[in-house]
């Protein structure tokens, strides 16, 4: 799932992707720690959304801690969405009121993917990751800075949707 974030109205870029919102298998930095439960945007996980609409993520937590939600979209460009956001157990839904953020879908057209990383301690600014990636080269990137994280209380989750 990819994204332009645009300051101000963040604006995503997103394509899809068959990692299951269900299933942390594969999804770098993820633990059998289950603190995420959920993750989808707001019409579902491989739902379409139309360039200029809004789309809103909700997440469910297990206990109080900090999330960043990452995007990448079809060209490989990765987007902080929200950093080290203070949540509650149970479920967010984002953007807040209190983000001062609209996410809208913008271009490329496809697969976009959206990343949930949970931490019990607030992350360090090198979770923030923004730039070109490969799939491969993210998922290695987020792996390598969640290592200094204690394994139960981290946890990552991933969906998707479609951009058209």
């Amino acid at each position: 799932m990819r994204s332009t974030l645009l300051l101000g109205t963040l604006a995503l870029g997103l394509s899809a992707c068959t990692v299951s919102v269900q299933s942390n298998l594969g999804v770098a930095g993820s633990t059998d720690s289950g603190l995420i439960s959920a993750l989808n945007p707001d019409r579902g996980e491989g739902s379409s959304y139309y360039v200029g609409e809004a789309v809103r993520f909700y997440l469910t937590t297990r206990t109080s801690g900090y999330v960043t939600l990452l995007s990448l979209d079809p060209n490989g460009n990765s987007n902080v969405l929200i950093r080290g956001a203070s949540v509650g157990a149970g479920t967010t839904v984002f953007p807040r009121p209190q983000d001062g953020a609209v996410f809208n879908v913008a271009p490329p057209r496809g697969v976009q993917r959206v990343r949930a990383i949970f931490t019990r301690v607030r992350p360090s600014a090198d979770l923030y990751l923004s730039g070109q990636y490969s799939s491969g080269s993210w998922n290695a990137t987020i792996q390598q800075r969640l290592g200094g994280y204690a394994v139960a209380d981290r946890d990552v989750r991933e969906t998707f949707f479609y951009i058209r």
